[in-house]
């Protein structure tokens, strides 16, 4: 059984779980959680993330001032370390993050 993907960064890796505002892949030793609001984001950097602390992609984004602020792009979850279901607390936590300020910024959507 084969299994097709619409994943873009790597389209070898199986999707998991997808919300609105993440994905989560399959890669062979990682769970791959990806923030869909920074996608087309160049990654400029790859290194410990300090909210998660696991290895993250990076780009940046500026503000209207035009100053830079580094973001994380995708965070990589070693399975030996994580199980799925924390990685889905994770990705929950964001699509609630996202959707509060959605709602707040654009209360008619």
């Amino acid at each position: 059984m084969e299994i097709q993907s619409k994943n873009s960064i790597n389209p070898e890796q199986p999707i998991l779980k997808k919300g609105i505002f993440y994905t989560i892949l399959d890669d062979s030793t990682n769970f791959v959680m990806e923030d869909k609001t920074k996608r087309g984001l160049s990654v400029l950097e790859r290194n410990i993330d300090e909210k998660y602390h696991v290895e993250a992609e990076k780009g940046m984004i500026y503000d209207m001032d035009g100053i830079g602020h580094k973001v994380p792009i995708r965070w990589y979850f070693p399975k030996d370390k994580y199980t799925f279901d924390v990685v889905m607390d994770h990705a929950n936590e964001m699509e609630q993050r996202y959707r509060k300020i959605r709602e707040e910024t654009c209360p008619d959507y």
